[in-house]
């Protein structure tokens, strides 16, 4: 399974987001600044995050995006899926059996165990265990540029 740039984008972003909005609204320009990502690619995951109630957007003169819950609310699994859609590794998971075997498939197991391995990883992952990781680590998750 690859994640694409979209679904990797948008959980550096929600992390972006989880860390400085506390200090008020987050603008595109300062994530981009921070996480290299060009407000062109933002401005199209942002709507697929506000779509399924992540972010709200703040107008005004130091408007920017906020989550609308808790770091602990968002895991990485519900941004994916916002994002990329499915991310069943295979597609007869999703229903999809398009692959012309009329029988049993015989790595249909394979794919089963591997699905349920990357779940388990991105559906008890959320943004607050990321930042309370590099936090334990010492590292500063995400560095602010002025």
């Amino acid at each position: 399974m690859k994640v694409s740039t979209r679904g990797r984008y948008a959980v550096r972003m929600m992390l972006d987001v989880a860390i400085h909005d506390r200090e008020g609204p987050v603008s595109f320009r300062s994530v981009s600044s921070r996480q290299g990502i060009s407000v062109k690619y933002m401005e199209q995951i942002v709507p697929l995050l506000v779509g399924v109630g992540f972010l709200k957007g703040v107008r005004g003169a130091q408007g920017g995006y906020v989550l609308v819950g808790e770091p602990s609310d968002y895991t990485v699994g519900m941004i994916l899926r916002a994002t990329e859609g499915s991310i069943s590794p295979a597609p007869c998971l999703d229903g999809d059996c398009s692959c012309g075997l009329t029988g049993p498939c015989p790595t249909r197991s394979l794919w089963d165990r591997l699905d349920a391995a990357v779940r388990e990883i991105v559906d008890n992952t959320t943004l607050q265990d990321l930042i309370d990781e590099y936090d334990r680590a010492g590292v500063q998750v995400i560095e602010t540029i002025e």
